[in-house]
Formats: structure tokens, sequence, C-alpha cells
């Protein structure tokens, strides 16, 4: 952990609970933005709708993008996350090629090795990812000058709208459509391109299939061994009300077992369940791991009635995440999808002076020892 613990947020982790943003997507939808707003001149003619293509708007609304990051730092955010999401060759190519199953062929390994040789949408990867974390970077250096307060900016590694664990077809169950070289190639131009933009830590968040995670992992690994940087990784799992990483279904200590060797700055859940159901997997998630823990859940379940389609106001997750504090559980506290602006301010005010949850280490234990050697 030695990288890690060099860390300025390492430090202020350890001594009090760090802010980390809310939702990207939801706040975007409070602009009212249309399809010919995320087109801009440079998409018009795109032949596929791109208005759910989010991490576009870094590259046609800028302006949008930075404003919203400068609200969640205004809120109190230490962290902010960059508007990368989707932002890899195989998520991008959603929305720019078209789908072979609509003509009777099927998504396959070779489909996506085309993927991810197609000069256009490494080209697009690549400036998505940079461009988003210089705009993180340039408002987090901005508040934190005015404020005296350093601010963090953590590359956003997303999902994938693929998986390796499972197979699309039930009558052949060993078939994948992407291999694990091709994921974790797509990973380790994202992440370059992160590290370009001036990214402090690379965050692999709402896991739901610990392949891919896996993959992103060991790209990360060997983006640091080719390239000669290495910053602190945050990983991040989504689960479900079993407390399971949703497609391979791995028990929060299983996923715990699963990454631990890459010594993250922080390991936590977020998105999936509203924080009203994520404590007991939490709790569980403290007692095992011995780094930084993280909590950015939901605003509760989806409610397409509610302004902004989750039931938890501001008031509700400050009292939820206030429960977390309260149980010596997390380190860093925010919001996935439903989360305002208000919503981490209203987080933010309620952790103020509240301890973190103690750092404790194993590292003296044998079998611990063993793993980590």
């Amino acid at each position: 952990m030695k990288t890690a613990q060099q860390h300025p947020l390492a430090k202020i982790l350890s001594e009090r609970i760090a802010i980390i943003d809310g939702a990207m997507g939801t706040t975007i939808r409070t602009y009212g933005m249309t399809e010919a707003d995320i087109r801009g001149d440079r998409f018009k003619d795109s032949q596929k709708d791109l208005l759910n293509n989010g991490d576009l708007f870094s590259l046609t609304q800028p302006e949008m993008i930075c404003d919203i990051h400068r609200r969640f730092l205004e809120a109190g955010a230490d962290i902010i996350e960059t508007n990368t999401f989707g932002a890899t060759s195989i998520s991008q190519s959603e929305f720019f090629v078209d789908d072979p199953r609509e003509t009777g062929g099927r998504k396959d390994p070779a489909f996506y090795q085309k993927i991810i040789e197609t000069p256009f949408l490494n080209d697009l990867a690549w400036e998505i990812n940079e461009q988003s974390a210089r705009q993180c970077r340039e408002w987090a250096d901005r508040i934190a000058n005015a404020t005296g307060r350093q601010r963090f900016v953590a590359g956003a590694i997303g999902p994938l709208t693929v998986s390796l664990s499972n197979s699309p077809d039930a009558d052949d169950p060993g078939f994948r459509v992407v291999t694990f070289d091709q994921v974790k190639d797509a990973y380790k131009h994202q992440i370059r391109g992160l590290i370009a933009g001036g990214s402090d830590t690379l965050l692999v968040e709402t896991i739901f299939d610990s392949l891919n995670a896996k993959a992103a992992l060991v790209g990360i690994k060997e983006v640091f061994d080719e390239d000669g940087k290495e910053l602190p990784i945050m990983i991040s799992a989504a689960v479900g009300r079993g407390g399971e990483t949703m497609i391979s279904a791995q028990t929060v200590a299983a996923f715990w077992n699963a990454v631990q060797h890459v010594n993250p700055l922080s390991v936590g859940l977020n998105c999936s369940l509203g924080p009203d159901l994520m404590y007991p997997f939490l709790e569980e998630l403290s007692e095992k791991a011995d780094v930084a823990i993280s909590a950015y859940p939901n605003a509760g379940l989806p409610n397409p009635l509610s302004p902004t389609g989750f039931d938890f106001k501001p008031e509700d997750m400050a009292r939820y995440l206030g429960e977390f504090a309260g149980g010596g559980l997390i380190n860093i506290a925010g919001g996935c999808c439903g989360n305002t602006p208000e919503h981490i301010a209203a987080i933010a005010q309620a952790l103020d002076g509240r301890p973190p949850r103690h750092l404790h280490t194993h590292h003296a234990e044998p079998a611990l020892g063993k793993i980590r050697a």
C-alpha cells in the first residue's frame, strides 16, 4: 500500500470522511438538453440517437459539464468524477455502429475486434477521457485555490455494455460476445486518456461483472508497468438485494478477495440499492476489507414520477449516510443515480466533523501476507 499511503487523499481518508460527487446523468437531465444539443455541429449527421450517450456532452456541451462539476465542488465534494462512465470504444460503439443482430448477424469476438481497431472509435474514446479529465482538473484546481482545500479528480471507469461472465445465448452457455483481452485493451486506452488528462486516481466503479472489473484492473496494472506512472486505484461494486454483484453473483466478501491484490486506496459500494438497503452489505465489506471504504448509493429505487427519477430527497440521503458514519463504516460518502448537487450538499453538511471509519490493517496476518507477497 506504499504508493496509496503517500497520496494526500489517503491522509484525508484517515482524518475525516471525504465527499464524492453525485450523478452526472441525473444532473444533466435537469438542464433540459435535446438531441440537437448533444449532437452539436460535430455529430449532427450521426445515424443513431445520441441523447443517452452522456459522455459525449463533454465534447459538445463542455460549459454545461463544467458547470455541473463546479456545482458539485461548491456543494462540498472533495472528489469529482470524470464524465467517462461509458468512454471506451466498446461502449461508444453502441451509438455509432449498426447492430449486426438487426440484419441476422450476431455480436461476437470478431465483431468486437473490429470495434477496438476502429480509428474513429479509438480517437473518440481518447478525446472524451482526456477532455473530461481536463475539465475536472481545471475546476478541481480552481475551487481548491478559492477555498484552500485540495480537491481530487477520479477517472471514472464504468462496467461496459458487454459481459465476460455470462453468455447472451441460452442455447450456448460457453459463448461470449467479447474476449478478456479485448475488454482489457479497450480499458487500457481509456485509462491512458484519463491519466493524460490529469486524473488523481482511477475509479473502477459500478461493478456488476467481476470479470470485466478484473480486465480493467489488469489493464491498469499493465499501463502502470508500461508507462512508468502509478495512481491510486479506487474500486466500487454494485450489488443486488442479496448482496451479490449483479451478473457474476459474487458476495461482498468474495468480491473483496478478488480485488484486494491490487492494494486499492478504497473499496466500496455504489449505485444499485438505495442506502436503506445497503447497510448490511457495507457493514460486511467494512469488516473484511483493510482499506478505506466508500459508499455512494442511488437516491432510493427508481421512480419515474419523481423529479429526479428517484425517491429520496437530499435530507433522506443525508440521514442514511449519517447512519453509515454513525456505524463507523465509511471513509468516502456521496451519491449515485438520483443525487444532484443539492443531495451532495446535504450529505456533506450531515457528515461534517463526523469521524471516518478507523483504518485497521491486518498486514501482519500470515495468510494475507502470503497473498500480498
